[in-house]
Order: C-alpha cells, then sequence, then structure tokens
C-alpha cells in the first residue's frame, strides 16, 4: 500500500510541477512520463522484455530469493506506475 501512495505522491508532484513550471496542458505528459518510467521498469525486472530461451535460462540459474526479490520490485514499480496513468488518463480526457 506504501508503494500506492508512492505513486499518488509522485502524481501530485507532477501535476504541482506541471502546473507551476509549465501549464496545466503538461500534467499528462508529466505523470503519463512518470507512470512509463515505472512501468518499463517493471517490464524489465519481470521478464517481459526477454526472450522465452532467456527466460528459460535465468529461471534456471537464479535463485528462488533472488526471483522473489526480483518479482516484488516489479510489482511494487507496477503498483507506483498505476496512479499516474490513472492521473494523465484523467486529465487527458478533462482537458480534451
Amino acid at each position: 500500500m506504501k508503494y500506492f501512495l508512492f505513486g499518488i505522491l509522485l502524481s501530485l508532484i507532477g501535476i504541482l510541477v506541471s502546473i507551476v513550471i509549465w501549464d496545466i496542458e503538461m500534467v499528462t505528459t508529466i505523470t503519463g512520463g512518470i507512470g512509463l518510467f515505472f512501468i518499463i521498469i517493471a517490464f524489465a525486472l519481470s521478464g517481459v522484455l526477454a526472450s522465452g530461451d532467456r527466460m528459460r535460462a535465468n529461471f534456471a540459474t537464479e535463485s528462488v530469493e533472488g526471483r522473489n526479490q526480483r518479482n516484488n520490485v516489479s510489482f511494487r514499480s507496477a503498483l507506483i506506475a498505476i496512479p499516474s496513468f490513472v492521473v494523465a488518463t484523467l486529465f487527458y480526457f478533462l482537458l480534451h
């Protein structure tokens, strides 16, 4: 839950920065960029971007603790990304 709240905090900071520095139209770009950054981290760590052979090799050579830690970081990154995508979507539909 704390990672989801951290994502909400990052979204609020993105909103404030875009309003203060640029214009309210930039909220979708800033918060969408934050969400995209964390979702790419989640994809990279979960193995979605790797081929099947590479995923099999990684599964065979990594320990259970390492796999659990990698999956936890991937899940937490996705939790941080979700609020940013929600805010970006809401501002996109409200402003356009």
